[in-house]
């Protein structure tokens, strides 16, 4: 695709700017900033989704209003963080992917089919996949977003993924540089300062990024973190020191990087949208990201402009910026395909043997297979993107899937929240609880209650929906099953294992206490 490229400074400055917006079409004022260059892109959330025809023409009025390209974006990692879900292919996560037995080979078949998709869909751009390490149980943002906690192995399933995006034309993004996984923050929330030592990054975090950069990958998300052993004042973001020294000059990376939302709590409340939009130019950033709020993408412009043409912002800046993404434009965006691609036979089927592949079966005991012999009540901590589901008595995913196939089974569903007295009475009523979590281990109102209903079981399955580190937390079950993720596929590889459709062969890429 050859794009026009833009000579004034007014769209320079547009062309390093990414915005996100409500709604299932794009806003006028996006369409407008398109056609003067005031922006260069946009990211799409599960608010801008309702189904792939709809999808498909909002992105086409996009790429139609952009007179100097636009580039569309996504987080589609997979697994927990992905906002194309009912209507269109599921993936498991990174860290079911990396519990099969040949998690390198699944990666990238996987990978490949979500690209196809997203192509087909008019997104050329995805947020994936996370390379951050597993370090400990307790961080509030990793959990099977990742890969595992050996470098090596992170390393080689990332690379496979940006072998598979960036073969079916979708650039990927490998985050969150320098490391997330041992934050103990949620930076959506507030900012986390880590002492992690430079050495220690340079042998076990930035492992999978020396490989992904030299496999080629197209782009690198920067953190709102502070490292304070390279930049005591400013979050690795805003950090010249950060992106220039260690990922440009170190790690050698001239493609393009990206900030993180930076209407992040861990920015936001520290500098206001014009200055943190500046400060992440001048730290090396190519493209700068408001997800949500008009006023501060309008701010962030004014900011950038002003700042150039005060001096402040070097012009060779916004150029080596531009250059950056006219090439990234040129390679990864374009409109819409063949709708036809998306939930095609052989994308589910690959998905459903990578989230077989990814379960593991830490404990089957004398519960499993699950016959309709016994009495079977089933209890589901809903995921709150099922919360509407559970307030209007409905039955969630997994619960909803396990009674198709056990129709005698008794199931109730709540979230985390919800008085669990009827569950601890349904436990009390049956042969076998099959219950079944969701990061229970961070959530202490689920954990209490999960432990109360699991009291007066006889026997329970334990089914780990997400992180496995609920083993630990919930010791005593007579058979445990982690799926890690929660997207339609797992569910579904969850269901058959409980039933012994088939017997898992997965081995969980991380430790857990107690197994």
């Amino acid at each position: 695709m050859q794009l026009q490229s833009p000579t004034s400074l007014e769209v320079k400055i547009g062309q390093m700017l990414l915005v996100g917006f409500e709604g299932l079409t794009a806003p006028d004022y996006v369409l407008e900033w398109l056609r003067a260059g005031r922006i260069g892109g946009v990211i799409l959330f599960a608010r801008n989704v309702e189904s792939p025809e709809q999808v498909a023409a909002l992105t086409g009025s996009i790429h139609a209003a952009a007179t100097y390209g636009a580039i569309v974006s996504i987080d589609q990692e997979g697994g927990t963080v992905a906002r194309l879900r009912e209507g269109f292919t599921q993936s498991p996560g990174a860290m079911a992917l990396a519990s099969a037995r040949d998690g390198e080979a699944l990666t990238e078949e996987v990978s490949a089919v979500l690209a196809r998709e997203l192509r087909a869909l008019g997104i050329g751009w995805d947020y994936a996949p996370s390379v951050d390490l597993t370090y400990t149980a307790a961080n509030p943002s990793v959990g099977t977003r990742s890969f595992g906690s050996d470098a090596e192995t992170v390393a080689r399933l990332a690379t496979a993924a940006v072998r598979g995006f960036q073969r079916e034309g979708v650039a990927a993004c490998v985050k969150h540089f320098p490391g997330l996984g041992d934050t103990p923050i949620d930076t959506h929330m507030a900012m986390a300062v880590v002492d992690t030592p430079v050495e220690h990054l340079l042998q076990h975090d930035l492992v999978p990024y020396r490989a992904t950069i030299d496999a080629g990958v197209a782009s690198v998300m920067i953190t709102h973190v502070i490292y304070s052993a390279l930049d005591q004042e400013y979050a690795a973001t805003l950090s010249p020191v950060v992106v220039h020294k260690l990922l440009r000059e170190a790690l050698g990376y001239d493609g393009v990087v990206t900030t993180d939302c930076l209407e992040m709590r861990a920015i936001s409340d520290h500098y206001p949208p014009r200055e943190s939009a500046v400060l992440s130019a001048l730290g090396g950033m190519d493209a700068i990201l408001f997800s949500h709020t008009r006023a501060w993408q309008e701010q962030a412009y004014d900011g950038l402009l002003e700042a150039a043409r005060s001096g402040r912002l070097p012009l060779d800046v916004i150029d080596t910026a531009n250059r950056r993404m006219l090439a990234f434009k040129q390679a990864y965006a374009g409109p819409p395909g063949d709708l036809h691609l998306i939930r095609a036979t052989e994308h589910l089927r690959v998905m459903r043997a990578a989230a077989r592949a990814g379960t593991t079966l830490l404990q089957a005991g004398t519960v499993l297979p699950l016959t309709d012999k016994d009495s079977v009540g089933v209890v589901e901590f809903a995921s709150i993107l099922e919360s509407g589901i559970v307030e209007n008595g409905g039955v969630t995913g997994f619960a909803r899937l396990l009674k198709q196939r056990l129709p005698d089974a008794r199931v109730l569903t709540l979230m985390s929240t919800d008085d669990p007295s009827a569950a601890e009475a349904l436990a009390g009523q049956v042969d076998t609880l099959v219950l079944a979590v969701r990061n229970a281990h961070l959530i202490p109102e689920q954990l209490a209650s999960a432990q109360r209903v699991m009291a007066r079981a006889q026997r329970t399955a334990l089914v780990c929906l997400r992180n496995p580190f609920d083993v630990t937390a919930l010791p005593g079950a007579d058979a445990v099953l982690c799926t890690c993720g929660d997207a339609e596929p797992s569910l579904e590889a969850a269901v058959a294992a409980l039933l012994g459709d088939y017997v898992p062969e997965g081995a969980l890429p991380v430790e857990v206490a107690g197994v």
